[in-house]
C-alpha cells in the first residue's frame, strides 16, 4: 500500500507579518495581594510603599495604576527595607532609591537609571557580609556577623548595621563599603557602664537603631539586655545610657528627641526621659504592662506619634495575654483613655503611620496607620473617631477565602457596571466624616482610561463570588455576593457561643477581610455565569446546588423557590456514598440590594456541579454533574430534562471525596498496564518492518527538498481510552445555540452537552417565541428531544463545544443580535460546530454532523488540552482588522492559537510552567486575547495574546533634582524582561516626552478603543459569559494531570526521537 504525503506551501510572508500585527504574548502584571510578605518601608516624600517577599520580589506601589517590580537574584528572604531620604545634597539617584536586607545578611541598593533611552528599576549595587572568621564580641575586635537592624541616617549617605554580636558598622551608601574607623564594638560601650552592670551577661544582639530627627550625628541603640545608649557619631561618645534590665524588642525616639519608649518581652514598654542631664538613667518614668497582670506576650513593635491637640498616639503590636489570648494577631492603638486592640486573622509583619516628616513641624499629626499582614494590607484612618478602615483600591486579598472558581465578563453595559457598583458601596458605606482617602497616592498613572470595562467574577470556598474591577491594572474589589444566608449552617450556633463567652476585656476588634474557615465545605463555589443584558446570574456549588439570581436595586423580603432534579433517573444498583445535601431556609428570607436568589435547583445525588451555562433569552439553565445533566426552566420553576451519563462501572461517581484510593490506585494501574501495551505492540511493529522499504525511504529522504516547503509532521500513535474509566460521565461542558439540527431549512434552539469519556449529546428544544414587545416568553412547557449523538473515537474528554455561522463566526451571546448590540448572526448557510477534547479539535458540519476538519493536538505536540476560548484579535496596524481565532491552554502550560473555522495553527507561547498543575487549571481567557492564571492562592498573573489589547502598568513619579533644579518624570512601563519570583517581567520605564505625553512607541501598547460590536462578536465556549474555570483541587487535578507530569521526561525523549525520525524522512512521497 502506498501513503502519500503531500507537500504543503511554505511560510507566506504576507501572513507571517499579519500574525506579528496581531498577535504577541506578554506577561504584563500581577493582581491580587503579594505572596509571603516579609517586609515593608514607606517614603513619606514620594508617598510610595514598597513590601517586600520571601522569594526575594520587592513591589512598589503608589496611586492607584502606579506600580513596578524588583528581583533579588538569590531566593532570600527580604527582611528589612528602608528608602533612602529624600533631603539629600546628593545626586538625584539618592531620590526613590530603596536599601533592602535579606536573611543572608546581603544589602542591596535599588535605583532607578536612565539606560538608552530609558529608565527602569534595577540593583545598583550589593554587599555581601565576609565569613565570620572570629566571635564578634567583648573578648575581640569587631567582626561583622549576622546584621540584625539597618538605620540609614538622616544625612542619607551613610547607614549603621547592628549585629548579632552587638557592634555597630557604619556603610557608605553610595558605595555600599564599610567606614572601618566608625566602628562601634560592644567593648567601647561597656567602659561607660557602671561596674555592677557591666558584671554578668552580655549586651546581646542590637535590637533596635533609632535616628534623632534634629540632630542627624545622634544615634539611638538598643541592645537586647535592655540597655539604651544615646551615641554621639561626631563625638564618638556616649551622650545618655538607660540601664534596662528586662528584654529589649523595639524603641521609638519621641519627635523632639526628648522622650524614648521602649518594649519588651514580657509585654511591657517603659518610657525614658532623655532630658534628665544625669547619666546613667536607672529607672524609666513610666513602666505599665498594658494587658497585665498576668504573663504576656512581647510588644514586637511600637510607635510615638505626637499631636497638636493633646493626647500622643501610642500603637504597639503584640503584648496579648499569654494564656487567654495568646494566639491573636493584635496591634493595639492608644490614645489618652481610649484603647481600640485591631485584631487581625493573620500575622503581623510590619506597620508604619503617615504622618508628617518635615522638619520644621513640631508635631506628627498621623493621619493614618497601615498594617501589613501575612495575607491582606489594612490602613485605617486616624483622624476620624472610631478609626475606621480606608478601603484599599488595590491589594485586595483574593484569597479572603480560597479560589475555587473564576470567570471574565467583557464589554459590561455601563447600566449595569453602575448598578453593580451602586450594590458594593451599599455593602460598607463610609462615614460621611471621614476626609481621608487612600493615604499612598505617588506617581500618577498615565494609562488611557480603558475602553470597555471588564468584570473578574472569583468564586470561593465559603459560598461567596466576588466581582472585580479588572479594566486596568489596579484589581478593585467591588461587590460581593454570599449564598450561604440561604442555607442552614451550624455557625450561627458557634458565633453565639464565641460571643457570649468573650469578656470586654481587652476591647476587641475585628479588622481586614482575610478569613480562611469556611463555614461547610458544601457551599464551596464551583461555577459562575453571568448575562451582562438582564443582570441575571447563575451560581453552582460543591452539593450540586444551583442558583438563579437576579440584581436588585433595593433590598427585598422574599421566600425562595425550590426544585430537585434526580439526574439518575431511579437507575438501579447506584448508592451516593458522599456528602448530604444542603438545608435550605423556609419562608420569607431579607435579601440585601445586588444580586437575590430567584431559584433554587437542587442536582440529585448531590455531587458538585461540573458545568453550568445560562440562555437569559429563553429563561433556561443547564447543570452538570459526575451522573449527568439536567436543564431547567425558571420562569416556569420546573424541570425540561435529565439524561444520566453514568457508565456501569462509574463506581468512584457515587463515592464521596474520602474514598478515593481504591479507585486512584486502580486507574494508576490500569494506565500502567496501557504503557506496557503500546510499548510492546511498537516494538512488534518495528521487528516487522521491511528493511528494504526502510533502505528506500532513508534514500528519499537525502534528497534536497526546497527551502519553501513544509513537510507535514508524523503524528504519534494515540491510544484509545477504555469506556469503563473512572468518572467517565462527568460532564465537562454545556451549551445553548440557536442553529440547524433537525434538517438544513429550520433552526431553532439547541443545548448541547460534552462528557468526560468522549460523547456529545445534542437536543433540540421548543421554546414559546416571546410576543414582539414583551420580555418575557409565554407561559407554555419548554420540550427538549435527543436530536444527534456523537461519540469520539479515542473517548476523550470533550472540553468545549461551539457553533459557527455561515461565516465561520461563533454565535453572540443571548440578546446580543436581537437587541442590535452585535451584528446578526448568517442564519442562510451551512452552520457547523466546533468540538474541542483533551487530544483535537474537529468542526463537524450542521445538520448532518460530518467531519470537516480537525487538527489533532496531541498527535502533532504531545500535549493535551486544558483551556480552549474563542477570541477577537484585533490589528495594531489597522483598527478596522480583527480576527476570530481559538485559544487553548495546554497541560505543559503553553497557549496556542488556530484559525476558525480552517483550524490552523498560528502561534504558540509558553506561558506556565508545566510543572505548576494549579495556575494551569486556574487559567482564565477572555473575549479579547488576554488572560489570568493564579501564581499563588493570593495573586493573578495577567498575559495577553494580542499585539493590541494589553493592560499594563504606565506610570509617571517625579523625582526631585537637587538645588532647586527643574523635576524630571519617568514613565513606568512593564514589559517582558526579568522574570520576577511568580513569572511577571520586571519593569521597564519608558522616557517620556517633554510637553508630559507618553512615548509614542508605547502608547500604542495601550488600551485601544473598542471595536465595534458587530466585530467583537464572539465569545468564550467554556460558559456563558466570557470564561469559566474551576480550581477545586478534587475535581480539576486528574490522573491524567499526575501521569502527564510524571511522564514528561519519557515524552521529552519521544519526542526528540520522532523529530530525528522526522528530518530523516524529509521527502515527499513514502512508501509503505
Amino acid at each position: 500500500m502506498m501513503k502519500f504525503r503531500f507537500r504543503r506551501q511554505g511560510a507566506d510572508p504576507q501572513r507571517e507579518k499579519l500574525k506579528q500585527e496581531l498577535f504577541a504574548f506578554n506577561k504584563t502584571v500581577e493582581h491580587g495581594f503579594p505572596n509571603q510578605p516579609s517586609a515593608l518601608a514607606f517614603d513619606p516624600e514620594l508617598r510610595i510603599m514598597a513590601i517586600g517577599t520571601r522569594s526575594g520580589a520587592i513591589k512598589i506601589y503608589g496611586a492607584p495604576g502606579v506600580e513596578f517590580t524588583g528581583l533579588h537574584q538569590d531566593m532570600a528572604t527580604v527582611t528589612q527595607m528602608h528608602f533612602l531620604p529624600g533631603q539629600s545634597w546628593f545626586l538625584l539617584t539618592h531620590q526613590g532609591r530603596l536599601l533592602t536586607l535579606l536573611d543572608d545578611s546581603s544589602l542591596h541598593l535599588w535605583e532607578i537609571v536612565h539606560q538608552n533611552g530609558c529608565a527602569h528599576l534595577e540593583e545598583a549595587l550589593s554587599f555581601q557580609l565576609p565569613s565570620r572568621l572570629g566571635f564578634d564580641g567583648a573578648s575581640g575586635p569587631p567582626t561583622l556577623s549576622h546584621v540584625t537592624v539597618v538605620l540609614l541616617v538622616s544625612a542619607g549617605n551613610m547607614a549603621a548595621l547592628g549585629t548579632e554580636g552587638g557592634s555597630v558598622f557604619f556603610l557608605d551608601v553610595s558605595t555600599l563599603m564599610l567606614i572601618e574607623d566608625q566602628t562601634l564594638g560592644p567593648d567601647e560601650v561597656l567602659r561607660s557602664l557602671p561596674d555592677d552592670y557591666r558584671c554578668g551577661k552580655a549586651l546581646g544582639p542590637v535590637e533596635s537603631l533609632q535616628g534623632h530627627l534634629r540632630d542627624p550625628t545622634k544615634i539611638l541603640i538598643g541592645y537586647s539586655r535592655g540597655l539604651l545608649v544615646i551615641w554621639n557619631q561626631a563625638a564618638q561618645c556616649a551622650d545618655c545610657i538607660f540601664l534596662g534590665n528586662q528584654q529589649l524588642e523595639s524603641l521609638c525616639w519621641e519627635r523632639s528627641g526628648s522622650t524614648l519608649v521602649s518594649s519588651h518581652s514580657d509585654g511591657s514598654y517603659a518610657v525614658w526621659s532623655a532630658d534628665t542631664g544625669t547619666s546613667p538613667v536607672m529607672q524609666p518614668t513610666v513602666a505599665t504592662m498594658p494587658y497585665g497582670p498576668f504573663p504576656c506576650k512581647a510588644i514586637n513593635k511600637i510607635l510615638w506619634r505626637s499631636c497638636e491637640s493633646g493626647g500622643h498616639f501610642i500603637i504597639f503590636s503584640g503584648g496579648m495575654p499569654r494564656a487567654s489570648y495568646g494566639d491573636r494577631h493584635c496591634v493595639s492603638v492608644l490614645r489618652a483613655e481610649t484603647l481600640v486592640t485591631l485584631d487581625f486573622t493573620s500575622r503581623i509583619i510590619d506597620f508604619f503611620t503617615v504622618h508628617s516628616t518635615r522638619p520644621e513641624d513640631e508635631f506628627d499629626e498621623p493621619q493614618a496607620l497601615a498594617v501589613l499582614l501575612e495575607e491582606e494590607l489594612v490602613v485605617l484612618d486616624l483622624q476620624v473617631p472610631g478609626w475606621p478602615v480606608v478601603p484599599a483600591p488595590y491589594l485586595a486579598p483574593l484569597h479572603s477565602s480560597a479560589i475555587t472558581c473564576s470567570a471574565h465578563v467583557a464589554n459590561v453595559p455601563a447600566k449595569l457596571w453602575a448598578r453593580i457598583v451602586s450594590a458594593g458601596e451599599q455593602q460598607s458605606p463610609q462615614p460621611d466624616s471621614s476626609a481621608l482617602s487612600w493615604p499612598i497616592t505617588g506617581g500618577r498613572s498615565l494609562a488611557q482610561e480603558p475602553s470597555q470595562r471588564g468584570l473578574l467574577l472569583t468564586g470561593h470556598e465559603d459560598g461567596t463570588v466576588r466581582f472585580w474591577d479588572a479594566s486596568g491594572v489596579a484589581l478593585q474589589p467591588l461587590y460581593k455576593l454570599s449564598t450561604a444566608g440561604l442555607f442552614q449552617t451550624d455557625c450561627e450556633h458557634a458565633d453565639s457561643l464565641a460571643q457570649a463567652t468573650e469578656d470586654d476585656w481587652p476591647p476587641f476588634r475585628k479588622v481586614g477581610c482575610f478569613d480562611p474557615y469556611s463555614d461547610d465545605p458544601r457551599l464551596g463555589v464551583q461555577k459562575v455565569a453571568l448575562c451582562k443584558y438582564t443582570a441575571q446570574m447563575v451560581v453552582a456549588g460543591t452539593a450540586g446546588q444551583v442558583l438563579v439570581l437576579e440584581l436588585s436595586d433595593v433590598p427585598l423580603e422574599q421566600a425562595v423557590s425550590v426544585a430537585s432534579v434526580d439526574l439518575l433517573q431511579d437507575r438501579e444498583g447506584f448508592t451516593w456514598k458522599g456528602h448530604e445535601r444542603l438545608s435550605p431556609r423556609t419562608g420569607p428570607l431579607p435579601w440585601p440590594a445586588g444580586f437575590q436568589p430567584r431559584v433554587l435547583v437542587q442536582c440529585l445525588p448531590p455531587a458538585a456541579v461540573t458545568a453550568v451555562t445560562l440562555h437569559t433569552e429563553w429563561s433556561l439553565v443547564a447543570f452538570g454533574t459526575s451522573h449527568g445533566f439536567g436543564l431547567f426552566d425558571y420562569q416556569r420553576k420546573s424541570p425540561v430534562l435529565a439524561r444520566c451519563t453514568l457508565h456501569p462501572n462509574d463506581s468512584l461517581a457515587m463515592e464521596g471525596p474520602l474514598s478515593r484510593v481504591k479507585s486512584l490506585k486502580k486507574s494508576l494501574r490500569q494506565s500502567f498496564r496501557r504503557i506496557r501495551k503500546s510499548r510492546v505492540s511498537g516494538k512488534k511493529r518495528a521487528a516487522n518492518a521491511n528493511s528494504k522499504l526502510q533502505e528506500a525511504n532513508a534514500q528519499l529522504a537525502e534528497q534536497a527538498c526546497p527551502h519553501d516547503v513544509e513537510m507535514t509532521p508524523v503524528q504519534r500513535r494515540i491510544e484509545p481510552r477504555s469506556a469503563d474509566d473512572c468518572l467517565s460521565g462527568v460532564v465537562r461542558c454545556l451549551y445553548f445555540a440557536d442553529t440547524f439540527l433537525r434538517d438544513a431549512a429550520h433552526h431553532g434552539p439547541t443545548m448541547w452537552a460534552g462528557t468526560n469519556s468522549g460523547s456529545v449529546f445534542a437536543y433540540a428544544l421548543e421554546v414559546p417565541v416571546a410576543v414582539a414587545g414583551s420580555e418575557k416568553r409565554p407561559e407554555r412547557v419548554v420540550e427538549a428531544v435527543l436530536g444527534k449523538e456523537v461519540q469520539l473515537m479515542h473517548r476523550a474528554p470533550v472540553v468545549a463545544i461551539a457553533v459557527l455561522d455561515g461565516r465561520g463566526r461563533p454565535l453572540p451571546e443571548p440578546y446580543e443580535a436581537s437587541q442590535d448590540l452585535a451584528q446578526a448572526p448568517d442564519m442562510q448557510g451551512g452552520h457547523a460546530v466546533l468540538i474541542a477534547s483533551e487530544e483535537q479539535f474537529k468542526v463537524f458540519t450542521l445538520p448532518k454532523v460530518s467531519a470537516k476538519t480537525k487538527f489533532k493536538l496531541t498527535a502533532h505536540e504531545g500535549c493535551r488540552v486544558r483551556k480552549v476560548a474563542l477570541a477577537t484579535f484585533a490589528s495594531v496596524a489597522c483598527e478596522d482588522y480583527a480576527e476570530t481565532c481559538l485559544a487553548c491552554l495546554t497541560n505543559l502550560g503553553d497557549v496556542h492559537i488556530f484559525s476558525v473555522p480552517g483550524l490552523r495553527p498560528q502561534v504558540h507561547y509558553s506561558c506556565i510552567r508545566k510543572e505548576d498543575i494549579s495556575g494551569i487549571a486556574s487559567c482564565v481567557f477572555t473575549r479579547h486575547g488576554q488572560g489570568f492564571y493564579l501564581i499563588s492562592p493570593s495573586e493573578f498573573e495577567r498575559f495577553s495574546l494580542s499585539a493590541r489589547n494589553i493592560t499594563e502598568p504606565l506610570c509617571s513619579l517625579d523625582l526631585s533634582w537637587p538645588h532647586g533644579a527643574a523635576c524630571a518624570s519617568y514613565s513606568f512601563q512593564e514589559l517582558p524582561k526579568l522574570s520576577q519570583a511568580n513569572g511577571t517581567p520586571g519593569i521597564i520605564l519608558a522616557p517620556q516626552s517633554r510637553d508630559g505625553s507618553p512615548n509614542p512607541v508605547h502608547s500604542q501598547r495601550a488600551d485601544t478603543p473598542e471595536l465595534p460590536e458587530a466585530v467583537l462578536s464572539p465569545m468564550s465556549i467554556d460558559s456563558a459569559t466570557s470564561a469559566d474555570t474551576t480550581l477545586d483541587t478534587i475535581g480539576d487535578i486528574t490522573v491524567e494531570d499526575v501521569k502527564d507530569f510524571l511522564g514528561t521526561s519519557e515524552e521529552s525523549e519521544k519526542n526528540l526521537r520522532n523529530l530525528v525520525e522526522d528530518e530523516a524522512r524529509a521527502c515527499a512521497i513514502l512508501i509503505k
